[in-house]
C-alpha cells in the first residue's frame, strides 16, 4: 500500500498531538497538517480542574509534553467549519482550507453551556473546559467569593466542588441524579461518594434541579432557584452539566456524526449514514463513538485520557497499514482525585447490571467494587487501593467471570451482589 502523501489532523489537542507522533513512530514521511480552533499549543486538560484549581500549577503550565518531533504544519486558532468529501478538503472558519489524502477527526468536546444564554451571560457564571476557564475561575475563586453553587455532580463537579471545599469556601452542589457520579460508577459507589462529599462539608442536593439562575442589581449571579422550590445564594456559579462533541462541522459529510460523536468501527475508521467505513477518514479520543466489547453492544464516547492515546495508536497503525490494530484490544481506564480519595477506574462500569464489594468495605474507605454482566467481569473501581486496581484490569481484559470467586486480600465480610443503579434516562436542566 502507498503511504498518504498528506494527512490532515482535525484537532490540536492529546488525541491529534499523539496521533501525530505515531505517525512518525512508524516512519511515516509525508505532510502532516494539524487544525486546531483554540490558539494554544497541545496541553493537558484533567489539570484544570484538579492540579490548577488547588493552586499547584498555573493554567498555561498544563502544555502536553512533545515525545518526539512531528515535523508538522500547525494550523491554529482556526476551527474546522466542514468537510468536503468529494473535493477531500477541510474548510476552515476563517476562509481557508486543506486538502488531505487522509483525515483524523480528533476534535474532542467542548463544556455543555447553561441552556438560558442570558443566564450563561451573568458575571460569575462559569464552565471549566479550556486554561482562558480555569483562569476566569481562579480569578473569581481568589475574590473570595460568599458560596459557590456547583450545577452537575460528575467528576469535574466533584473535583471543583472538591477544590473550593480545600480554600474553605462555602460550597452547594445539585445533582440531577440520585447520586454524585452515578451515570459513570451506579448507585452504590455513588452514595459512597456523596457522604464523603457530605462529610468534607458540601451542602449536597441530590434529585433535583436548577431552574433558573437570578442576579444581582450589578448584572452578578446571585443564586440560583431549585426544582423543589428551594432557593441557593451563590455569588459564583460553575456549570458541569455534561460535554458535547465537536462534530457540528460533520454535518453535511455523510458521516454517522453528531452531538453524542462520530461514530467508528474497531479499526477507528469513520462510519458514513449507512454504516459502512470511510477508508480515508479516521476518527479518535472524545470524538469517536464506538462499540467496545465490554460494552454490550452499545456505543460509547469515552472522554479518558487513555482512550484518546490509545486510540491514536490505532489509527496510525490502521492510516498506513489498514486492519492491522484494533481498539478492541485497550482497556479504558481513568482516575480522580476529590475530598482525599484516590479513585481508579477500569473498563466501562457503566455498563454493567450487577456489582459487588470484593476486597475492604464501604465502611472502610479503602475497596474495591467490581462490575459485570451476563457473567463477565467489565470494570473495576479502586477507592484508596490503587496498586490492587492492576490484578482486576488483567481479569477484565481476560474475559474473567463475575461473580468474581479467586480468594483476594482483605475479603469484606459480605460478598453480597448488589444492583449498581445507573441512571435510565439522563435529565437536562431547562
Amino acid at each position: 500500500m502507498t503511504a498518504p502523501a498528506n494527512v490532515v489532523i482535525v484537532g490540536a489537542s492529546l488525541a491529534g498531538l499523539r496521533t501525530a507522533e505515531a505517525l512518525r513512530d512508524r516512519g511515516y514521511k509525508g505532510q502532516l497538517t494539524l487544525i486546531g480552533a483554540e490558539p494554544h499549543a497541545p496541553y493537558d486538560r484533567p489539570p484544570l480542574s484538579k492540579q490548577v484549581l488547588a493552586g499547584w500549577v498555573a493554567p498555561m503550565q498544563t502544555t502536553l509534553p512533545r515525545l518526539r518531533s512531528v515535523d508538522a504544519v500547525w494550523r491554529l486558532g482556526a476551527a474546522a467549519s466542514r468537510l468536503d468529501r468529494v473535493r477531500r478538503r477541510v474548510e476552515m472558519k476563517n476562509g481557508d482550507s486543506v486538502s488531505y489524502d487522509r483525515v483524523v477527526i480528533a476534535t474532542g468536546s467542548r463544556s455543555r453551556a447553561w441552556p438560558v444564554p442570558s443566564e450563561q451571560a451573568l458575571a460569575g457564571v462559569h464552565g471549566l473546559r479550556t486554561v482562558e476557564d480555569a483562569s476566569r475561575l481562579l480569578a473569581d475563586l481568589d475574590a473570595g467569593p460568599s458560596r459557590v453553587l456547583v450545577i452537575g455532580g460528575g467528576f469535574t463537579g466533584s473535583e471543583v466542588a472538591s477544590a473550593c471545599r480545600d480554600r474553605g469556601l462555602p460550597v452547594t452542589m445539585v445533582e440531577l441524579n440520585a447520586a454524585p457520579l452515578m451515570p459513570a460508577l451506579g448507585r452504590l459507589v455513588g452514595d459512597w461518594v456523596a457522604a464523603r462529599q457530605r462529610d468534607a462539608g458540601v451542602d449536597l442536593r441530590c434529585g433535583v434541579a436548577v431552574t433558573r439562575l437570578f442576579a444581582d442589581g450589578s448584572g452578578r449571579v446571585a443564586g440560583a432557584e431549585l426544582s423543589d422550590g428551594c432557593k441557593v445564594a451563590a455569588d459564583l456559579v460553575v456549570v458541569s452539566i455534561g460535554a458535547v462533541r465537536n462534530c457540528d462541522w460533520l454535518a453535511d459529510s455523510n458521516l454517522d456524526a453528531g452531538p453524542a460523536g462520530c461514530v467508528c468501527d474497531a479499526g477507528c475508521r469513520a462510519l458514513d449514514r449507512s454504516g459502512a467505513p470511510a477508508f480515508d477518514i479516521f476518527v479518535c479520543g472524545e470524538a469517536a463513538r464506538f462499540r467496545h466489547p465490554l460494552s454490550g453492544g452499545r456505543l460509547v464516547s469515552l472522554e479518558h485520557w487513555s482512550a484518546a492515546t490509545d486510540q491514536a495508536h490505532v489509527v496510525a497503525a490502521n492510516l498506513l497499514q489498514p486492519r492491522s490494530a484494533t481498539n478492541d484490544d485497550n482497556l479504558p481506564r481513568f482516575w480522580s482525585s476529590q475530598f482525599g480519595i484516590s479513585l481508579r477506574a477500569s473498563g466501562l462500569p457503566s455498563c454493567a447490571d450487577e456489582a459487588m464489594v470484593v476486597q475492604g468495605s464501604l465502611e472502610s474507605g479503602r475497596f474495591i467494587c467490581l462490575y459485570g454482566r451476563k457473567a463477565r467481569m467489565v470494570g473495576a473501581v479502586s477507592i484508596n487501593q490503587p496498586k490492587w486496581i492492576a490484578f482486576y484490569e488483567d481479569q477484565i481484559m481476560s474475559g474473567g467471570r463475575f461473580p468474581f470467586g479467586c480468594r483476594v486480600v482483605d475479603p469484606p465480610r459480605s460478598g453480597a451482589l448488589a444492583r449498581p443503579v445507573f441512571p435510565t434516562i439522563q435529565p437536562s436542566h431547562p
